[in-house]
């Protein structure tokens, strides 16, 4: 009996030690390493998931469905980043920020290590709202009551809360579209469209929701009249998360393309010029992801269909990751900044030419996505513009009209 006790106290020290050894477990501190706290199914509500708050208001989880919100986590990118090494455990509080979505509770780290998190199984996860991303609850459900920029009366199937502070872009968008840190040396969130919009010439005019989340004046509920309410489609990129769903698109930029006469001379340079500027966005474009990036082609063809030019010019970031995330060259456009291109291909030749003239957004380049295994099923760019030309080329001088 006395052995036995012997070693069942040489286990207590041991296992003392060890945990001297990890070091104390210290608090989450920071904003991005929470999550919204367990919420309990609001009065008159059958369940926190997107398809009950459907019953009452079809229009908006239409809307949302169609949303890049709704495919936070199912994002095979995201879920692709998740599985390695080096992903710390609070990437995922953007992209399921209530509780009820996570399977485990973080209490603390060790040490304040981001890669030492303490956590216990949560009794009340729920994998099927997990599913939702960025569900109705995680703007609407806070303190287990709903949320609403007006409130509500009696009649209503639900009380509602009213509280635009909660509501508001600095509180809800900004809170991760503004993901700012160096958390190890190959390890940075540069997600800055919050400081970009603060930068802005329209910080003090519009907010996020101005503009993605257009106002409309709508029945909110089927029967309860109309009343000013917003979009739900959370419009942005317009880039799909799967090439089996739709979304909206959201264009910062506007082009001004010069004119191309429907005749030249020989040995004439074609001289085309082409303006895009960031006339729409009250941040940079591209913004958000730092893997973005927008593409212009230029392509002259002769009349067999043979690429006679090309060019390509790239708004967009470049970053080296490894062995530490630094950024290589920025050439994002500021709101109202503007670039022109030109293409002077010479037209040597007579006969009949075509011109087209292309412009992509595009989430990641080909080789992240082939690296992290995406498939031939994830959208990497959508076409916000395609232009085509056609003119002859006469080997008299002539002064011929110009196309639109």
């Amino acid at each position: 009996m006395k052995r036995i006790s012997l070693v069942l106290f040489a286990l207590m020290l041991f296992t003392t030690w060890q945990c001297a050894k990890k070091g104390p477990m210290l608090p989450l501190t920071k904003k991005w390493e929470k999550v919204v706290p367990q919420q309990e199914v609001p009065a008159g509500l059958p369940s926190l998931k997107a398809a009950d708050c459907g019953i009452c208001h079809p229009s908006h989880y239409e809307e949302w469905k169609l949303s890049t919100h709704a495919h936070a986590w199912s994002d095979l990118q995201f879920q692709a980043e998740l599985k390695k090494e080096s992903s710390p455990f609070m990437c995922i509080n953007c992209h399921i920020p209530l509780q009820n979505q996570q399977e485990y509770i973080v209490k603390g780290l060790i040490d304040g290590d981001i890669y030492q998190p303490v956590r216990e199984k949560n009794p009340l996860f729920d994998p099927e709202l997990q599913k939702e991303g960025i569900t109705c609850a995680a703007c609407h459900v806070r303190d287990n009551v709903i949320i609403g920029p007006t409130g509500g009366n009696g009649n209503l199937p639900h009380p509602v809360v009213k509280d635009t502070v909660h509501l508001s872009s600095e509180n809800l968008c900004i809170n991760c579209h503004n993901a700012v840190a160096v958390l190890t040396p190959e390890l940075a969130c540069t997600f800055e469209t919050g400081d970009e919009w603060k930068a802005g010439p329209f910080a003090d005019e519009k907010d996020c929701k101005s503009c993605h989340m257009e106002p409309i004046t709508r029945e909110i509920m089927p029967g309860f009249g109309e009343k000013l309410t917003h979009r739900h489609y959370f419009t942005g990129s317009g880039i799909p998360k799967f090439d089996t769903v739709q979304t909206t698109v959201l264009n910062g930029l506007a082009f001004y393309p010069s004119e191309v006469l429907e005749t030249y001379q020989a040995g004439e340079p074609l001289n085309y010029n082409f303006r895009a500027k960031n006339e729409h966005a009250g941040h940079r474009v591209p913004t958000g992801d730092p893997e973005r990036f927008i593409l212009f082609h230029f392509t002259l063809f002769d009349v067999a269909g043979d690429t006679l030019k090309h060019l390509t010019e790239r708004i967009g970031e470049e970053w080296e990751w490894y062995p530490e995330a630094k950024k290589l060259t920025d050439n994002n456009l500021d709101p109202g900044e503007e670039v022109n291109y030109r293409f002077t291909p010479v037209l040597q030749d007579t006969g009949q030419y075509r011109m087209l003239v292309r412009v992509e957004k595009h989430r990641l380049n080909k080789a992240n996505a082939e690296y992290n295994k995406l498939g031939d099923h994830y959208p990497l760019y959508i076409e916000i513009l395609n232009r085509e030309y056609t003119f002859k080329v006469s080997a008299e001088e002539t002064a011929g009209g110009a196309n639109p």
